[in-house]
């Protein structure tokens, strides 16, 4: 049997899951490297809770380290070059060339790409946003906060309204509700618009529901810090105490530059197998841009990056070995939506449906908040 090595670049949900399932599957006469630049990997779903004090980071992150031990070759460092064709990378100035190409490696986070944001604000999609927003959240017990969304396509459609109503619970419990107003911008006409209007709105209702000011289709342009002032491409404006934001999301540097980014600013994908233009290089999770039947993209979410992994290792899998079927991603999708008080609603559908997406939403629940307690519980123990 030939070798073959198999690399991954990104250490995110989707690529520990199609390294872990590839070293799992294949004879151990094969390589498989993953390639991190993280010492520590960190539960994407739980930063709202640490945004609001119950969680901590040790109790979300796990050592990249622990994967070794499934001989999994993990090398740590930064993606520096990617050449497609020859399914090669560049990184910490070493050359890697593989015989498959699995790129995981997510949506690159630019808050300095709007003046004034990272300055003004907290962002809740990084481990130093979260801590650094819940530890500023206690400070605030009068005054205006606000949930900015900074640009569109974002990580997690759900997240920016899961983290305004956390928030204001977490206003509740402090016993400050009365005196702190709640708002939430977006560039947005509606939230989780690919999911469909009924979906949209039922997640505005729920925000509303919660005394929360909704503003869709804000745009913003600039944020003032001393004067802690939000401007929008409309003209208005808006005042804010505290300030916690979805940062604006692009391509990272080294896939735009190998020129595997489509019109989108995403890398193009067979919807099915997730290979791209080049055979061999196949594109993971949050870093693809997949057009939907109804003109939106398939939303950035970890559930999708975990179902295209494992459809890439397998397939992967079945050319190294020529045993089995191959698989096809279909566009399945779940996501529990947080709305505080140990209460949760569930999402789940499929968003390859023509001509719209068939999703439906489930009513909040504890027993829906316990069930995405299990998950985060289950990933962890499952993955690591």
């Amino acid at each position: 049997m030939n070798s073959k090595t198999i690399v991954i670049l990104g250490a995110g949900i989707g690529g520990i899951v199609a390294a872990t399932l590839l070293r799992k599957r294949l004879p151990r006469a094969h390589r498989v490297v993953l390639v991190e630049r993280e010492e520590r990997y960190v539960f994407p779903p739980s930063l709202l809770w640490l945004m609001t004090g119950q969680r901590t980071p040790k109790r979300i992150s796990r050592p990249l380290d622990a994967l070794r031990k499934q001989g999994i070759e993990l090398i740590r460092g930064n993606v520096e070059r990617i050449d497609p064709q020859a399914r090669a990378v560049k990184v910490n100035g070493i050359e890697l060339t593989g015989d498959y190409l699995v790129i995981a490696l997510g949506a690159e986070l630019a808050p300095e790409t709007i003046p004034g944001l990272a300055q003004a604000g907290h962002d809740f999609y990084t481990l130093a946003g979260a801590e650094s927003l819940r530890d500023a959240r206690l400070n605030l017990r009068e005054g205006r906060l606000v949930v900015l969304v900074s640009g569109v396509p974002f990580k997690c459609p759900a997240a920016p309204y899961e983290a305004a109503m956390l928030l204001e619970a977490d206003l509740r419990r402090r016993g400050v509700r009365d005196r702190v107003s709640v708002d939430l911008y977006s560039p947005e006409p509606g939230p989780m618009g690919a999911a469909g209007p009924e979906v949209s709105a039922m997640v505005r209702q729920m925000v509303e529901g919660k005394g929360i000011a909704y503003h869709p289709e804000q745009a913003v342009t600039k944020i003032d810090p001393p004067t802690r002032r939000i401007y929008f491409t409309n003209d208005t404006t808006a005042d804010f105490d505290l300030l916690a934001y979805v940062p604006p999301h692009r391509a990272p540097k080294a896939v735009h530059e190998a020129g595997l980014c489509g019109e989108s600013g995403w890398v193009p994908v067979d919807r099915g197998t997730l290979e791209t233009k080049y055979p061999g290089v196949y594109a993971i999770g949050d870093v693809t841009g997949i057009p939907l039947a109804i003109g939106k993209p398939l939303p950035k979410a970890a559930v999708f990056a975990q179902a295209e992994a494992q459809v890439v290792a397998h397939n992967i899998v079945r050319a190294v070995t020529g045993r089995g079927e191959s698989h096809s991603f279909q566009g399945q999708g779940a996501c529990f939506i947080e709305i505080g008080d140990g209460r949760a609603g569930f999402g789940s559908g499929n968003f390859y449906a023509e001509p719209k997406p068939q999703v439906a939403l489930y009513p909040p629940s504890r027993l829906r908040h316990l069930g995405k307690v299990t998950y985060e519980k289950y990933w962890l123990y499952r993955w690591f």
